[in-house]
This record gives structure tokens, sequence and C-alpha cells, in this order.
């Protein structure tokens, strides 16, 4: 049995397919590892592209387009690996970036998730924006990367070139040990997409497992291919997961002011929406506020079954300071800056 699987999401993406399946196939090519693609309904002929050009890979065709988490939930469930590798289908893959952390989780069996160094594929110099060398949210929780704080991408100069333990590893290339992914009941279905990886991250956390990133594995990430960088849609869903994510995992005593103080930065980015005549993200602010207030129930419910399982609340990991004070006031653009 190949021990590890790396499970590529397709919808519509032929493309993409074309362009990065090739170095993926390159150099995943172990005796201990089986490229995989999980097709959500796509209309396209991407599935035809596969059978023509890559006969040899497995495919899962899903009945419908379930988005980026249950689709992942939904094929994984049909795989048996020991290790999954969720990977973008932007992603460019380099020679042997499934050696270091596969030798990793074969060593080490606390570490149950870990992500690579994620580089840009359009200005390979630099980190990329989802993950970059290991992902860190504050007490509000604000995401940011060791290399990206939140819209300043640092130049890779191998100043984060230390394996380190992280809060989350990204959803562009994800490494996580199958057992757990299925005994948490994997990526959140209604989150649909963004910030699904944080908070499945933050519940193995809140077991009490280590995430780790490990630099010496490297791969290059386009970014925004499903949903452009500065869409409305790809907004409201990171104002509303984001809110999903802190009620299901916060700390009881942490929870009510926690919320509290997103509610008032939320109401403060509402306003700037207001005055930038930015309305298409004004509406996608409310709408995730409406989404957020209309699943509360469902939310509790998470937030119910979770909490007996939760073995450490508190991490070093999450940064006890204020990121967008940080950032914006104090000026501190860079990880390096950061004192935790």
């Amino acid at each position: 049995m190949n021990k590890i699987a790396v499970v590529i999401l397709n919808w519509n993406g032929k493309k993409l397919l074309e362009q990065f399946l090739p170095s993926v196939t390159k150099f995943s090519n172990r005796e201990w590892a089986e490229v995989v693609v999980i097709d959500n309904d796509s209309t396209d002929d991407s599935i035809d592209f596969i059978k023509k050009e890559y006969p040899e890979l497995k495919t899962i065709i899903l009945d419908k387009n379930y988005g980026f988490a249950d689709g992942y939930n939904k094929g994984l469930d049909q795989l048996n690996h020991d290790y999954f590798v969720l990977l973008n289908s932007d992603v460019e893959v380099s020679e042997n970036w499934l050696d270091p952390i596969y030798n990793l989780f074969e060593r080490e069996t606390d570490i149950v998730a870990a992500q690579p160094k994620i580089k840009a594929f359009n200005k390979k110099t630099d980190f990329e924006y989802a993950g970059a060398s290991g992902g860190y949210i504050d007490h509000l929780g604000y995401p940011f990367c060791r290399g990206r704080v939140l819209d300043s991408i640092e130049t890779d100069s191998g100043q984060y070139d230390q394996l380190t333990d992280v809060m989350w590893a990204s959803g562009a290339a994800l490494f996580i040990r199958s057992e757990v992914y299925k005994k948490l009941g994997g990526l959140d279905a209604d989150f649909f997409a963004h910030m699904e990886e944080i908070d499945l991250c933050w519940r193995i956390k809140n077991r009490g497992f280590r995430i780790v990133c490990h630099p010496e594995s490297v791969v290059y990430h386009v970014g925004g291919a499903t949903l452009p960088n500065h869409s409305s849609r790809k907004l409201h869903l990171n104002f509303r997961n984001n809110l999903f994510m802190l009620y299901k995992n916060l700390p009881s005593e942490k929870l009510i002011t926690t919320l509290l103080l997103r509610m008032i930065l939320d109401g403060v980015a509402g306003v700037k929406f207001l005055l930038s005549l930015e309305f298409d993200n004004l509406m996608a602010l409310l709408k995730a506020h409406y989404s957020f207030y209309k699943n509360l129930s469902k939310m509790r419910e998470k937030r119910r079954k979770l909490n007996p399982l939760v073995t450490k609340e508190f991490h070093h990991e999450i940064y006890t300071g204020s990121i967008i004070a940080d950032y914006f006031i104090q000026n501190k653009k860079k990880f390096s800056d950061l004192r935790f």
C-alpha cells in the first residue's frame, strides 16, 4: 500500500492541471507515494484530459461541487493511506518536496500536520500569501505567517528556514495523518472554502498535537486561481469563516470578549468600505455577519461536541498582541518584528 496520497481537488481546472500536474507527478514518483485527483463534478474536460495524459492516476469523481472543504472530505473518505497531502491544483512542487515531511512523520508521531515552505510561483524569490513559512493567528483570530504579515510579503532570504511549530499549516499544501484527519471529522463543510484549514489545525492543537513548517520542503503557489484575491465572495467567506472558527475553538473565558472586539473591528472595516464607496465589500461583510448569526445554533452544537475533547486550550503560537495594531500603528510589517 502507498503510504502517502498527494491529493489534488479539481473543479473545472484543466488549464491548471495541464500546467502543474507535470511537476507533481515527476517529483512525487516514490514507491510510497500516489497522486490522486478528486473532481468536484467539473463541467470542462478535466477528467478526459487526465485519462488521456495521465491514465495511471487514480481519480475520484464526485456527483456535485461540494466546495473545497467537503470536496476533500468526500474524496479522502475513499482513501486509506497513512498520510494525506492536500495540494492545491495551482502548486508547482520541487524535487524531493515529499521526503523531508514524510521522513519527519515516520520519525515523530506527535507531529500530525505540516506544511512546506510556500513561495510565490510568479515571483519565486518571495513567500506566498497563503502559508509562507508557517501560519499563526493573533488573539483576535487574525491569521498571518512567517514571511507574510497582513498584505506585506517578505523576500525569502532563508530567515525562516528553521523547522518550527506553527498554529496552522496552509491548505495549499497540507500534510496530515489520515487517522487524525478522519477522527476529527476533516474540514468543516460549513466553511465551504477559506480558513477551513485553520479551523482544522486549531482543533488539532486543542487535542495537544503538534503542527510544523518544514522549510526543507519547498513548493510554489499561484494563489487566487479559484477566487481572485480581491473578490467580494472571498471577503465574505473570510469574514464569516473567521467568526465560525473563533466560536468553535476559543476557550470559554475568552469567547465573549473576543467576539465583541471582533464585532467592533468588523464594524470599523464596514465604515471604511462605506467611506471608500466599496459597496460590494460592505455587502460581503454584512452578509458574512448575517450568515454567522443564522448559523449560530449549529456552531453552538459543534462547540458543545468539541469542548470535552480539548486537552490544551492555550498555545504559544497564538500571538497575544494585536496584529492589526502592530501593523498599522507600530509599523511592524515583518514576522521578525513581532515578539511572542
